[in-house]
């Protein structure tokens, strides 16, 4: 009981309430994340778009953190960590219920501002969470408790994934195949495509409404309750000052870029399981069971990579998990039918720990005057899941009625793009653990 108390103690105050009502926070935004991911696919047929355009989902999703990341930052030094969270939870709950007039004008672009907005809220709340978890406790269990903070993420991951295999996707009538497991909603006419479409928005537009419904009252319980102030004051520090401090710090600012490459690797990962399936001739349903037995993998393996982190530098460790990673990707490239989509769906058991480590590693040295700015950034990085998914869905549009590029399927060679990401992971991890062990 001691080394919990230590864990989650600061200057006497015990810290594990505050601690697990923000964690709470990680499995929210983890459901919006996860639930997205399979509605690339979905809009893919039921609006009939391109794999690029339809990865325009993402690029809305993600481009809102790298909008609203240093707003949310600055808003935080000037008010509170409490007010942000409030914040955050209203804009989440406001582009959520937008999607009720996105699928009544039955609009792609209203879907993805729905979803802008949304994450406008989401960067509010990953902005205060993540260091607020660092900060709830000694500095040196702050990777770790991070980590830990972290793993509950999956939970709501999980919630989301299954939401879209059980209620989404398998009662879309956009998705119903012949004998041969081949779409036919292209060959419908006009008149059917537009009565299938209007139910399929609307089996799509619901979830974000029960979701919207949840956050509002997630905003009533954190409003009532007292926060503790363990926030460190910012005020002495100017905007200006933090900036050349962090700009100064080479592990942060590496830690930064890497923050866009891991980002843009699990995105890449995640949402086109489906299409890798689906060249193998699974339905959307089916294929979104992989999407869930990689999450739990995620799951599993960051409560183990927490635990190995008593045990080895956690540097030395994402580094490790880095080149296993890279391993999978490579196979998920060359080798074709069940056994790449096996290697495609074990790279989430080396990504688990991937994000709060470069998070922790970055703001390691950062000091507490300027780790709400700081944290920003990282937040901000998510931005590489709205960069690289839509050119991950160019190489597969490359590939033509035929979808093969240099005589693989063109849906293998768009896993190149999170291979080289995986290397650039690695690098940062083995350049930081050389680091300490020169010192």
């Amino acid at each position: 009981m001691e080394k919990l108390d230590g864990f989650f103690k600061k200057d006497g105050k015990n810290l594990i309430v505050p601690f697990i009502l923000i964690t709470s926070l990680f499995a929210l935004w983890g459901f919006a994340n996860d639930i997205t991911n399979p509605m690339v696919a979905a809009f893919q047929t039921v609006m009939e778009l391109s794999a690029t355009k339809a990865s325009m989902v993402q690029f809305a999703f993600y481009g809102g953190y790298a909008t609203m990341a240093i707003p949310a930052a600055l808003f935080i030094r000037k008010y509170s960590y409490k007010s942000g969270i409030l914040l955050g939870l209203i804009l989440y709950a406001l582009g959520a219920f937008l999607f009720i007039p996105a699928a009544a004008y039955e609009n792609f672009t209203f879907f993805c501002c729905s979803l802008y907005i949304l994450t406008f809220g989401l960067a509010f709340l990953e902005t205060t969470a993540n260091p607020f978890i660092l900060s709830l406790g000694s500095k040196e269990t702050s990777t770790r408790r991070l980590n830990l903070a972290q793993s509950f993420n999956p939970l709501g991951s999980l919630s989301g994934m299954a939401v879209a295999s059980l209620i989404v996707l398998p009662n879309l009538l956009s998705d119903k195949r012949d004998a041969a497991g081949q779409v036919i909603f292209s060959t419908l006419s006009e008149a059917e495509k537009a009565s299938i479409r209007v139910h399929d928005l609307a089996i799509i537009r619901n979830p974000y409404v029960a979701l919207g419904c949840v956050v509002l009252l997630m905003f009533i319980i954190i409003a009532l309750k007292k926060m503790p102030k363990t926030i460190v004051k910012t005020e002495q520090t100017s905007t200006k000052q933090t900036l050349s401090n962090l700009w100064k710090n080479k592990i942060y600012r590496e830690g930064v870029l890497t923050q866009v490459f891991y980002v843009a690797a699990q995105i890449m990962v995640w949402t086109f399981i489906i299409q890798y399936a689906d060249h193998l001739g699974i339905n959307k349903a089916d294929a979104q069971m992989y999407n869930i037995i990689a999450m739990t993998m995620f799951l599993c393996s960051r409560f183990i990579a927490t635990f190995l982190m008593k045990y080895i530098n956690g540097r030395l460790l994402l580094s490790i998990f880095g080149i296993g990673a890279a391993l999978c990707s490579a196979g998920a490239v060359f080798i074709e039918g069940m056994t790449g989509l096996y290697c495609l769906v074990a790279i989430s058991f080396f990504m688990s720990l991937m994000f709060p480590t470069i998070y922790g590693i970055a703001l390691e040295n950062v000091s507490s005057e300027d780790s709400t700015l700081g944290a920003a950034f990282l937040v901000m990085a998510i931005v590489g899941g709205a960069l690289m998914p839509p050119l991950q869905g160019s190489i597969i549009d490359a590939g033509g009625a035929e979808h093969v590029l240099f005589g693989l399927p063109s849906v293998n060679v768009s896993y190149c793009l999170p291979l080289l990401c995986f290397i650039i992971i690695t690098i940062y991890g083995f350049r930081c653990y050389s680091r300490i062990k020169q010192n």
